[in-house]
């Protein structure tokens, strides 16, 4: 926990930080660094002010494939004790 992924900024987020690891399910937070923000596929909200920026933070269960911002596909693979493998790529 704690780790932090950097993802390519045309996602709309800053650096994804693991902040909990579950038997379930993965939380993370990260800064908002667009003006809007979507996801399908977890749980989870953000904020976002009327200048842009804001933070989210996400839940998601293994197995599950979200859509952040209709441009980021976030799996959780696999998870161990202390440990969660993701996969983060381009959407679609």
């Amino acid at each position: 926990m704690g780790d932090v992924v950097a993802v390519p900024e045309r996602y709309g987020l800053g650096p994804i930080e693991v902040t909990a690891i579950t038997a379930a399910e993965v939380e993370m937070v990260a800064p908002l660094t667009g003006s809007g923000y979507s996801v399908s596929g977890c749980s989870g909200g953000g904020g976002v002010t009327s200048q842009g920026g804001g933070g989210v933070r996400l839940s998601c269960k293994v197995g599950t494939v979200a859509t952040v911002n209709d441009v980021m596909s976030l799996e959780v693979v696999k998870i161990g004790d202390t440990v969660a493998v993701l996969r983060i790529e381009p959407a679609g």
